[in-house]
Protein backbone atom coordinates (compact mmCIF):
# COMPACT_ATOMS: atom_id res chain seq x y z
CA UNK A 1 0.00 0.00 0.00
CA UNK A 2 1.48 3.22 -0.87
CA UNK A 3 1.34 5.50 2.12
CA UNK A 4 2.61 8.77 0.01
CA UNK A 5 -1.18 8.52 -1.26
CA UNK A 6 -2.76 12.26 -0.90
CA UNK A 7 -5.15 12.05 1.71
CA UNK A 8 -9.14 12.36 -0.39
CA UNK A 9 -12.19 13.43 1.51
CA UNK A 10 -14.97 11.33 -0.01
CA UNK A 11 -18.97 10.17 0.57
CA UNK A 12 -20.52 13.58 1.40
CA UNK A 13 -23.45 15.79 0.08
CA UNK A 14 -23.33 19.43 -0.07
CA UNK A 15 -26.12 21.26 -0.14
CA UNK A 16 -25.64 25.12 -1.49
CA UNK A 17 -27.97 28.07 -1.07
CA UNK A 18 -27.27 30.63 -3.84
CA UNK A 19 -29.32 34.63 -3.63
CA UNK A 20 -28.35 37.02 -6.05
CA UNK A 21 -25.86 39.25 -3.63
CA UNK A 22 -24.57 42.10 -1.70
CA UNK A 23 -22.25 44.52 -0.97
CA UNK A 24 -19.73 44.20 1.48
CA UNK A 25 -20.66 47.38 2.93
CA UNK A 26 -22.33 51.07 1.93
CA UNK A 27 -19.05 52.16 1.25
CA UNK A 28 -18.42 53.83 -2.23
CA UNK A 29 -16.06 51.32 -2.82
CA UNK A 30 -17.49 48.24 -1.73
CA UNK A 31 -21.09 48.84 -3.55
CA UNK A 32 -18.88 49.92 -6.80
CA UNK A 33 -17.07 46.66 -6.75
CA UNK A 34 -20.29 44.74 -6.17
CA UNK A 35 -22.07 46.86 -9.21
CA UNK A 36 -19.17 46.26 -11.42
CA UNK A 37 -19.24 42.43 -11.41
CA UNK A 38 -23.35 42.15 -11.67
CA UNK A 39 -23.66 45.09 -14.26
CA UNK A 40 -20.50 43.24 -16.22
CA UNK A 41 -22.60 39.89 -15.97
CA UNK A 42 -23.81 39.07 -19.81
CA UNK A 43 -27.09 37.59 -18.66
CA UNK A 44 -28.00 40.70 -17.15
CA UNK A 45 -26.99 43.40 -19.86
CA UNK A 46 -27.28 41.87 -22.87
CA UNK A 47 -25.92 44.69 -25.15
CA UNK A 48 -22.61 45.15 -27.19
CA UNK A 49 -20.00 44.05 -24.76
CA UNK A 50 -17.05 47.02 -26.14
CA UNK A 51 -20.04 49.41 -26.23
CA UNK A 52 -21.04 48.61 -22.45
CA UNK A 53 -18.17 48.35 -21.15
CA UNK A 54 -17.33 52.10 -22.19
CA UNK A 55 -20.23 52.98 -20.87
CA UNK A 56 -20.28 50.94 -17.58
CA UNK A 57 -16.50 52.17 -16.64
CA UNK A 58 -16.88 55.77 -17.67
CA UNK A 59 -20.42 56.62 -16.87
CA UNK A 60 -22.60 54.32 -14.44
CA UNK A 61 -19.54 53.07 -12.04
CA UNK A 62 -19.24 56.65 -11.74
CA UNK A 63 -22.44 58.12 -11.33
CA UNK A 64 -24.51 55.23 -9.67
CA UNK A 65 -22.83 54.08 -6.36
CA UNK A 66 -23.55 57.46 -4.38
CA UNK A 67 -27.13 56.89 -5.45
CA UNK A 68 -27.21 53.04 -4.54
CA UNK A 69 -24.78 53.33 -1.15
CA UNK A 70 -28.12 56.09 0.00
CA UNK A 71 -30.34 53.51 -0.87
CA UNK A 72 -28.43 50.76 1.06
CA UNK A 73 -28.04 53.22 3.71
CA UNK A 74 -31.09 53.56 4.73
CA UNK A 75 -32.01 49.89 5.03
CA UNK A 76 -28.25 48.47 6.16
CA UNK A 77 -28.63 46.49 9.61
CA UNK A 78 -26.20 48.84 11.90
CA UNK A 79 -25.98 46.53 14.78
CA UNK A 80 -25.18 43.48 12.71
CA UNK A 81 -22.84 45.50 9.67
CA UNK A 82 -24.72 43.47 7.24
CA UNK A 83 -27.38 43.68 4.64
CA UNK A 84 -31.05 42.39 5.11
CA UNK A 85 -30.23 39.95 2.59
CA UNK A 86 -27.16 38.82 3.37
CA UNK A 87 -28.80 38.36 7.20
CA UNK A 88 -31.50 36.64 5.69
CA UNK A 89 -29.73 34.63 3.67
CA UNK A 90 -27.60 33.50 6.44
CA UNK A 91 -30.29 32.90 9.09
CA UNK A 92 -32.03 30.76 6.02
CA UNK A 93 -28.93 28.23 5.85
CA UNK A 94 -28.28 27.73 9.75
CA UNK A 95 -32.13 26.65 9.90
CA UNK A 96 -32.07 24.31 7.02
CA UNK A 97 -28.74 23.17 8.30
CA UNK A 98 -29.92 22.80 11.77
CA UNK A 99 -33.23 20.32 10.10
CA UNK A 100 -31.08 18.47 7.50
CA UNK A 101 -27.37 18.58 8.64
CA UNK A 102 -25.93 15.68 9.12
CA UNK A 103 -22.34 14.17 9.24
CA UNK A 104 -22.51 13.31 5.43
CA UNK A 105 -24.68 16.11 4.44
CA UNK A 106 -23.23 19.72 4.57
CA UNK A 107 -25.02 23.22 4.20
CA UNK A 108 -23.68 26.63 3.20
CA UNK A 109 -24.86 29.63 1.02
CA UNK A 110 -23.82 31.42 -1.75
CA UNK A 111 -24.11 35.01 -3.58
CA UNK A 112 -23.82 35.16 -7.13
CA UNK A 113 -22.17 38.43 -6.57
CA UNK A 114 -19.66 39.54 -3.78
CA UNK A 115 -19.22 37.31 -1.39
CA UNK A 116 -18.90 34.54 -0.29
CA UNK A 117 -18.97 33.52 -4.14
CA UNK A 118 -20.56 30.32 -6.00
CA UNK A 119 -16.60 29.13 -6.45
CA UNK A 120 -15.01 29.63 -3.03
CA UNK A 121 -18.09 27.84 -1.56
CA UNK A 122 -18.17 25.32 -4.72
CA UNK A 123 -14.67 24.30 -4.04
CA UNK A 124 -14.61 24.22 0.36
CA UNK A 125 -17.53 21.97 -0.23
CA UNK A 126 -15.78 19.44 -2.73
CA UNK A 127 -12.46 20.02 -0.34
CA UNK A 128 -14.37 18.63 2.43
CA UNK A 129 -15.73 15.50 0.81
CA UNK A 130 -18.50 16.36 -1.25
CA UNK A 131 -19.11 14.10 -4.29
CA UNK A 132 -23.01 15.47 -5.22
CA UNK A 133 -23.70 19.34 -5.02
CA UNK A 134 -27.22 20.65 -4.24
CA UNK A 135 -27.51 23.87 -5.76
CA UNK A 136 -30.78 26.07 -4.95
CA UNK A 137 -30.98 29.12 -6.22
CA UNK A 138 -33.24 31.35 -4.38
CA UNK A 139 -35.16 32.33 -7.15
CA UNK A 140 -38.86 31.30 -7.55
CA UNK A 141 -39.45 32.26 -10.77
CA UNK A 142 -36.74 31.57 -13.42
CA UNK A 143 -34.84 33.84 -15.36
CA UNK A 144 -32.19 34.03 -17.73
CA UNK A 145 -30.67 36.97 -15.50
CA UNK A 146 -31.07 35.17 -12.21
CA UNK A 147 -31.18 31.21 -12.40
CA UNK A 148 -29.26 30.53 -15.23
CA UNK A 149 -26.46 32.60 -14.51
CA UNK A 150 -26.12 30.86 -11.13
CA UNK A 151 -25.82 27.89 -13.43
CA UNK A 152 -23.18 29.57 -15.63
CA UNK A 153 -21.10 30.50 -12.28
CA UNK A 154 -21.65 26.53 -11.29
CA UNK A 155 -20.76 25.24 -14.46
CA UNK A 156 -17.39 27.43 -14.40
CA UNK A 157 -16.27 26.31 -11.15
CA UNK A 158 -16.63 22.91 -12.30
CA UNK A 159 -14.72 23.23 -15.57
CA UNK A 160 -11.77 23.98 -13.04
CA UNK A 161 -11.89 20.50 -11.24
CA UNK A 162 -9.91 17.94 -11.44
CA UNK A 163 -12.55 16.00 -9.66
CA UNK A 164 -15.63 17.05 -10.14
CA UNK A 165 -19.07 16.13 -8.10
CA UNK A 166 -21.96 15.31 -9.72
CA UNK A 167 -24.44 17.88 -9.53
CA UNK A 168 -28.23 18.86 -9.32
CA UNK A 169 -29.79 22.22 -9.69
CA UNK A 170 -33.10 22.77 -7.87
CA UNK A 171 -35.61 24.69 -10.92
CA UNK A 172 -37.89 26.89 -10.29
CA UNK A 173 -40.54 26.38 -7.83
CA UNK A 174 -43.33 29.38 -9.16
CA UNK A 175 -45.93 26.67 -8.89
CA UNK A 176 -44.57 24.52 -5.74
CA UNK A 177 -47.37 24.23 -3.62
CA UNK A 178 -45.71 25.08 -0.13
CA UNK A 179 -44.17 27.97 -2.04
CA UNK A 180 -47.73 29.39 -2.85
CA UNK A 181 -49.46 28.93 0.88
CA UNK A 182 -46.50 30.37 2.53
CA UNK A 183 -47.00 33.41 0.21
CA UNK A 184 -50.74 33.04 1.31
CA UNK A 185 -49.99 32.49 5.10
CA UNK A 186 -48.14 35.65 5.07
CA UNK A 187 -50.40 37.85 3.63
CA UNK A 188 -53.32 36.62 6.35
CA UNK A 189 -50.91 37.33 8.63
CA UNK A 190 -50.44 40.97 7.49
CA UNK A 191 -54.27 41.17 7.45
CA UNK A 192 -54.58 39.96 10.74
CA UNK A 193 -52.52 42.53 11.99
CA UNK A 194 -53.48 45.66 10.48
CA UNK A 195 -57.19 47.38 11.58
CA UNK A 196 -58.32 48.45 7.84
CA UNK A 197 -59.49 46.34 4.39
CA UNK A 198 -56.97 46.94 1.56
CA UNK A 199 -58.28 47.97 -1.83
CA UNK A 200 -55.54 46.04 -3.64
CA UNK A 201 -52.96 44.26 -3.15
CA UNK A 202 -50.08 44.55 -5.27
CA UNK A 203 -47.96 41.86 -5.82
CA UNK A 204 -44.71 43.46 -7.19
CA UNK A 205 -41.96 41.50 -8.50
CA UNK A 206 -38.74 42.22 -10.00
CA UNK A 207 -39.19 43.26 -13.60
CA UNK A 208 -36.61 42.45 -16.98
CA UNK A 209 -36.03 44.45 -20.51
CA UNK A 210 -39.16 43.82 -22.42
CA UNK A 211 -36.76 42.31 -25.42
CA UNK A 212 -35.11 39.67 -23.06
CA UNK A 213 -39.38 38.48 -23.02
CA UNK A 214 -39.70 38.64 -26.57
CA UNK A 215 -36.38 36.59 -26.94
CA UNK A 216 -37.91 33.70 -25.14
CA UNK A 217 -37.26 34.41 -21.57
CA UNK A 218 -40.20 32.64 -19.69
CA UNK A 219 -39.73 34.55 -16.59
CA UNK A 220 -42.73 36.89 -17.08
CA UNK A 221 -45.14 33.81 -17.52
CA UNK A 222 -44.03 32.30 -13.89
CA UNK A 223 -44.58 35.27 -12.44
CA UNK A 224 -48.16 35.28 -13.80
CA UNK A 225 -48.16 31.97 -12.80
CA UNK A 226 -47.65 32.28 -9.16
CA UNK A 227 -49.96 35.36 -9.43
CA UNK A 228 -52.90 33.55 -10.62
CA UNK A 229 -51.97 30.60 -7.65
CA UNK A 230 -51.86 33.05 -5.16
CA UNK A 231 -55.58 34.32 -6.01
CA UNK A 232 -57.13 30.73 -6.52
CA UNK A 233 -55.73 29.84 -3.01
CA UNK A 234 -56.12 33.19 -1.07
CA UNK A 235 -59.57 32.95 -2.20
CA UNK A 236 -60.44 36.68 -1.00
CA UNK A 237 -62.50 39.39 -1.67
CA UNK A 238 -59.60 41.34 -2.42
CA UNK A 239 -58.14 41.60 -6.19
CA UNK A 240 -54.28 41.01 -6.78
CA UNK A 241 -52.43 43.13 -9.45
CA UNK A 242 -49.55 42.13 -10.80
CA UNK A 243 -46.77 44.76 -11.39
CA UNK A 244 -43.11 44.98 -12.30
CA UNK A 245 -40.27 46.78 -10.67
CA UNK A 246 -36.55 48.10 -10.61
CA UNK A 247 -36.35 49.24 -14.29
CA UNK A 248 -32.93 50.12 -15.20
CA UNK A 249 -32.03 51.92 -18.73
CA UNK A 250 -34.36 53.95 -21.08
CA UNK A 251 -35.17 50.47 -23.03
CA UNK A 252 -38.93 49.39 -22.34
CA UNK A 253 -39.42 46.57 -19.23
CA UNK A 254 -42.52 44.34 -18.76
CA UNK A 255 -45.25 46.25 -17.75
CA UNK A 256 -47.02 47.72 -15.55
CA UNK A 257 -44.38 49.30 -13.43
CA UNK A 258 -44.84 49.38 -10.22
CA UNK A 259 -43.90 52.79 -9.41
CA UNK A 260 -46.06 54.11 -12.22
CA UNK A 261 -48.85 51.71 -10.54
CA UNK A 262 -49.00 53.30 -7.29
CA UNK A 263 -49.03 56.77 -8.59
CA UNK A 264 -51.97 56.28 -10.52
CA UNK A 265 -53.75 53.75 -8.04
CA UNK A 266 -55.33 56.95 -5.81
CA UNK A 267 -56.81 58.83 -8.94
CA UNK A 268 -58.52 55.35 -9.63
CA UNK A 269 -60.22 55.38 -6.12
CA UNK A 270 -57.69 52.53 -4.71
CA UNK A 271 -56.35 54.48 -1.80
CA UNK A 272 -55.49 51.47 0.65
CA UNK A 273 -52.66 49.33 -1.07
CA UNK A 274 -50.88 46.36 0.57
CA UNK A 275 -47.50 45.53 -1.44
CA UNK A 276 -46.36 41.87 -1.65
CA UNK A 277 -42.89 40.68 -3.46
CA UNK A 278 -43.24 36.75 -3.99
CA UNK A 279 -40.16 37.06 -6.12
CA UNK A 280 -38.16 37.99 -3.40
CA UNK A 281 -36.66 35.30 -1.41
CA UNK A 282 -35.18 37.98 1.41
CA UNK A 283 -36.28 41.29 2.36
CA UNK A 284 -33.27 43.14 0.50
CA UNK A 285 -32.51 46.97 -1.09
CA UNK A 286 -35.32 46.39 -3.71
CA UNK A 287 -38.20 45.75 -1.25
CA UNK A 288 -37.13 47.73 1.62
CA UNK A 289 -35.66 51.02 0.24
CA UNK A 290 -37.50 50.89 -3.17
CA UNK A 291 -40.62 49.63 -2.16
CA UNK A 292 -41.24 49.85 1.65
CA UNK A 293 -39.76 53.70 1.12
CA UNK A 294 -39.87 55.04 -1.80
CA UNK A 295 -43.32 53.17 -2.97
CA UNK A 296 -44.49 54.26 0.31
CA UNK A 297 -43.67 58.29 -0.49
CA UNK A 298 -44.88 58.03 -4.22
CA UNK A 299 -48.14 56.34 -3.16
CA UNK A 300 -49.04 59.24 -0.40
CA UNK A 301 -47.90 61.70 -2.09
CA UNK A 302 -50.20 60.78 -5.17
CA UNK A 303 -53.72 60.73 -2.56
CA UNK A 304 -53.27 57.11 -0.79
CA UNK A 305 -54.35 57.20 2.61
CA UNK A 306 -53.14 53.71 3.81
CA UNK A 307 -49.86 51.64 2.71
CA UNK A 308 -47.91 48.69 4.09
CA UNK A 309 -46.08 45.76 2.51
CA UNK A 310 -46.24 42.33 3.25
CA UNK A 311 -42.31 40.90 4.32
CA UNK A 312 -40.88 38.57 1.86
CA UNK A 313 -40.53 35.12 3.34
CA UNK A 314 -37.48 35.87 4.62
CA UNK A 315 -36.58 32.69 7.49
CA UNK A 316 -39.93 32.68 8.40
CA UNK A 317 -41.06 28.21 9.73
CA UNK A 318 -43.11 28.26 6.15
CA UNK A 319 -40.08 28.91 3.79
CA UNK A 320 -37.87 27.10 5.92
CA UNK A 321 -40.37 24.33 5.77
CA UNK A 322 -40.60 24.79 1.37
CA UNK A 323 -36.15 24.89 1.08
CA UNK A 324 -36.41 21.80 3.12
CA UNK A 325 -38.87 20.06 1.17
CA UNK A 326 -37.08 21.36 -2.28
CA UNK A 327 -33.58 19.68 -0.90
CA UNK A 328 -35.14 16.43 0.24
CA UNK A 329 -36.31 16.06 -3.28
CA UNK A 330 -33.10 16.21 -4.74
CA UNK A 331 -31.84 14.20 -1.85
CA UNK A 332 -34.28 11.27 -2.41
CA UNK A 333 -33.47 11.09 -6.66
Amino acid sequence: MNNDHPKVNFGKTGVLLVNLGTPDSTSWWDIRKYLKEFLSDRRVIEVNPFLWKIILNLFILTFRPSKTAKAYKEIWMKEENISPLRYYTIKQTEKVKSIISSENLIVDFAMRYGNPSINSKMLSLQESGCENIIVLPLYPQYAAATTATVCDEVYRTLMKMRWQPSLQIIPHYESEPLYIQAIVNSINHKLSNINWKPDLILASYHGIPKKYFDKGDPYHCYCHKTSRLIKETFNKDIPILTTFQSRFGPQEWLQPYTDKTLENLPKDGKKNVLVISPGFSSDCVETLEEISIQGKESFLDSGGEKFDTIPCLNDNEDHIKLLVHLINKSIRK
